[in-house]
Parts: structure tokens; sequence; C-alpha cells
């Protein structure tokens, strides 16, 4: 370990830019990775025993607020909420993050994942102008119980003013601690008449997961004839539609990580080549001294293993914390983008992956030489 550790810092100044070439390709594709489980995080939080109701021809029009009661004589229900998307910002324009208007009676009772100590729960539905909020976004904004949180309306305009009477926790890490609700109440009353009573999206709770496909036939055949027709699917499925409006970047992102992975490669490949030529001389010694070609095969292919190493840990821990540490959620646009260990993993694995083909051929190379033909080459 000690002969691979003096190569490469024989040539400092080539192996820093080679290991910080190597951990900007893996800092890139933690980063691209994260998009794709941050995505999937929302899914995997959705409650299969949980439905979505909107709008049949597009999530921007409104339900009235009078199909609650009908909602819940639909058999295999047993329970209903409501709520609207705000669409606000703090302070800035760039402090964006989501914000719903919920009826503050049943939310708490559909959504058991947003924890929140019942002596804040019960303050929260006492107040007309209270909010609850995330964790994460209480602790990003340095927000107290008690304080006052102003928020700019766009959708709605106007300053709306709020008292923040709980924070909530996630019952898992894949729930969403970077939202922001309040009474719908409060912002139906402060509407004109023309905008009142009206509702963006239902959630339904049924009885058993397996009845989603009948409930959901049942909620729109209620409503097929009506001005406001209605579409049914599961939360995940509703989830799953707002990722799929911005195309397939599953496929777009692995193209990219790997374009950018490949080309890296190409670069570590080069590096080690022109290291193995650069020690022709010293290869013949050693082999003069008695190490065989296997040892040599070692450790030329493990200095190319602990560089791409070196770049691996660096790149996707320096992904890590500082994912975890600026608590980035573009613009509440990822609320959920943490660099899950798996990723982690996945990226020193490349990077170990990496290491062993960009030392093959340098490997091979080093291993086959022949003392005479380097001796006499040199001279």
């Amino acid at each position: 370990m000690r002969f691979v550790a003096a190569n490469l810092l024989r040539a400092k100044r080539r192996t820093f830019l080679t290991v910080f070439s190597i951990a900007i390709s893996l800092f890139l594709f933690c980063t691209l990775r994260t998009v794709l489980t941050s995505f999937e995080a929302s899914l995997r939080a959705s409650d299969a025993s949980r439905l979505v109701v909107r709008h049949g021809a597009s999530l921007v029009f409104p339900l009235p607020l009078s199909y609650r009661e009908r909602l819940k004589q639909v058999s295999g229900v047993t329970g209903v909420t409501y709520g609207n998307w705000f669409g606000g910002y703090y302070q800035d324009p760039k402090n964006h993050f989501a914000q719903f208007a919920m009826d503050t009676r049943t939310f708490l009772d559909l959504f058991p994942e947003c924890v929140l100590p019942p002596a804040e729960a019960e303050a929260f539905r006492a107040e007309r102008t209270a909010c609850i909020v995330g964790r994460s976004l209480a602790r990003k904004y340095g927000w107290k119980i008690g304080d006052q949180v102003p928020i700019i309306g766009t959708i709605f305009p106007g300053e709306w003013m709020f008292t923040l009477r709980g924070v909530y926790e996630g019952r898992s890490k894949d729930v969403d601690e970077n939202t922001l609700f309040f009474h719908w109440d409060y912002l139906n009353e402060s509407l004109p008449e023309v905008r009142r009573s009206q509702v963006g999206v239902y959630w339904l709770r049924i009885a058993r997961a397996d009845l989603a496909a009948a409930v959901s036939d049942r909620v729109d055949a209620l409503f097929e004839n009506s001005p406001q027709p209605t579409k049914t699917e599961t939360e995940k499925a509703f989830q799953a539609g707002f990722i799929s409006m911005i195309g397939n970047i599953q496929l777009l992102l692995a193209i990219i990580g790997s374009a950018i992975v490949f080309a890296i490669m190409l670069v570590t490949i080069n590096t080690m080549m022109m290291a193995a030529r650069e020690r022709t001389t010293e290869i013949a010694v050693l082999k003069t001294l008695g190490f065989g070609d296997g040892l040599i095969l070692r450790l030329v292919g493990a200095e190319a293993l602990v560089l791409s190493l070196l770049g691996g840990i660096l790149g996707c821990g320096l992904a890590a914390v500082v994912f975890h540490e600026s608590d980035f959620t573009a613009g509440g646009f990822f609320p959920n983008f943490r660099v899950l260990p798996g990723t982690v993993v996945q990226g020193l694995l490349l990077a170990s992956l990496m290491g062993i083909l960009s030392g093959i051929v340098p490997s091979f190379q080093a291993a086959r030489l022949r003392i005479a033909a380097a001796l006499r080459k040199v001279a």
C-alpha cells in the first residue's frame, strides 16, 4: 500500500486533477440519482387506501364544495377531506414552498403520516388564521410556535398572515416536511363571491386498498353527466401523473449520467496508461529484483482503484453533505431532496468499476513487460 501511495504522490498535480475529475462526475451522478429518488419518495409516501378526486378535464378546474356530501355517501368511502393549492411565497419569490388550504376538521385524520402533537392540533383547528408547517420548513426559516408567517399569494393575490400553531413531523423519511397547511375556510371567506365554495382536490379514504378501482368507478359514474365531471385515481397514480408531465426524466437523466461517467472513465484510463509508460524503467527494475508478473499487475491495478475510490468518496460524500446542510428543495419542487445511503453505495460501486476498468489495460501492459525490451528502449 505504501508503494501505491508513493506512486500516486509522485505526480501530485496529475493525481489531484484526476481525483477531482472523478469526484465531480460522482457528485453529478449522486445529484441526478437523487432527483429520481426525490420523485420516487412521493410515490413511496402515497397511501394505497387514499384516492384523489379532481376535475375530469384538468387539475386547474375546481369542483363544487357540494360534492363533499355526495362523496361521503359512496359505498366504500370512510372519510373525505378537501383542499386547494395556494401558490405563494414567503418574503421573496425565491422562497417558494408548497402551501395548501385544507379542511382542518378532517385533514389530519386522512393524513396520519403528518404527526402533530394533540395540543398543537387542537390549537391549529381552533384558530381561523392558524397554520402548521413541516419540521424541515420550520428549521429552514427559524420559525417557532406563535410566529407570524406572512405569505404573498399568487393564485390568490394579496398578503396573507398566518400564525404558526404547530410543527408536524413525517412518520417516515419519505413524508414531505416542507409544506404549510392552513384553514380552507379562511381562504374561502376571503374570496370574491364568484370564487367561493370551490375545491381544488378531494381526498377519499377507503375501507380497503383493493377497493380502489371499484370506488373510483363509482365516484366518476356519480358525476359523469354533471357540468363538473371527476377523475378519481389512487394517490400514487395521481403523484405519478405529475412526474410524467415532464416526460421520461428517468431515461434522460440516465443518458446524461452515463455520458458523464464514461467521459471521466476515459480520462482516468488515459491517466493510468501515461503513468505506467512513465515508469517503464521502474517496472523493469522491479521485475529484475524478483517482482512477479502477478504482483506487478496488482500494484498497477491498485493504483487505478485507489485513485477512483478517492474520487468516489470525495464526490459522494460532498453530495451527501452539501444537500443535507443546504436543505436544497429547488424552490419546493423537490421537497424530499436528500442523498440516500443507497445512492452513496451505488456511487462507490461505480467508482470501483471505473477503477477496475481504467486499470485493466495498464496493468496487463505492465505485467507483460519484458525486462530486456524495457531496458533497451530506455537505453
